[in-house]
């Protein structure tokens, strides 16, 4: 059976970026940041599309991961909910089919107000570090949020993964925290 090299996935991703992610307007869109940008990435399109998100993950783990820390598989990989909900699964499911462990954690916007009263989801005490995730940094807030949830929580966050960078300061704000963002794209690849 033909399997696919890491650069190609990385090819084949990049295509359907460019054909069901990125858009670009004369009117700007309103980023999450709170941003104008007549360039738009809802990463939505790959993630919340089964054979999207597996291609996605295989780029994660075959090509990314490997070159954040050689040899080492993540403990845990999780981010802010919405955005790295589900890379998170996909990621920790790709792993277990290679037989390693490697939980999912989901970190709320806000503490939870009920019941245990959770900030974060999934077995985090079983973890001391975390891969931190996110699918696209504009500004890095969104992804810092999540950074700091974590710590907060005694786990270490040295390093992060997202699909994109949209190159306005969020790599640097992560950076000046003690996170290295490791993207698979950046705006500029795009036009």
């Amino acid at each position: 059976m033909f399997t696919k090299k890491p650069d190609e996935m990385k090819s084949e991703l990049f295509k359907l970026m460019k054909q069901y992610v990125y858009r670009y307007a004369e009117v700007p869109f309103t980023l999450a940041s709170g941003k104008e940008s007549n360039h738009y990435f809802n990463c939505k399109e790959i993630t919340l599309h089964p054979d999207r998100l597996k291609l996605l993950c295989k780029v994660f783990v075959d090509l990314l991961i490997p070159n954040i820390n050689e040899n080492s598989i993540p403990a845990s990989v999780g981010g802010l909910t919405l955005g790295a909900d589900p890379i998170s699964y996909g990621i920790s499911l790709e792993y277990s089919i290679r037989n390693h462990l490697v939980y999912p954690l989901v970190v709320r916007k806000e503490t939870k107000d009920h019941g245990t009263k959770k900030k974060i989801e999934g077995f985090f005490q079983h973890v001391t570090s975390c891969l931190v995730i996110d699918d696209v940094i504009t500004t890095g807030g969104s992804t810092l949020k999540a950074v700091e949830s974590l710590r907060e929580s005694g786990i270490q966050v040295t390093d992060g993964i997202c699909i994109l960078d949209r190159e306005e300061g969020g790599y640097e704000l992560l950076e000046s925290k003690g996170v290295k963002m490791n993207p698979i794209f950046k705006k500029s690849d795009f036009f």
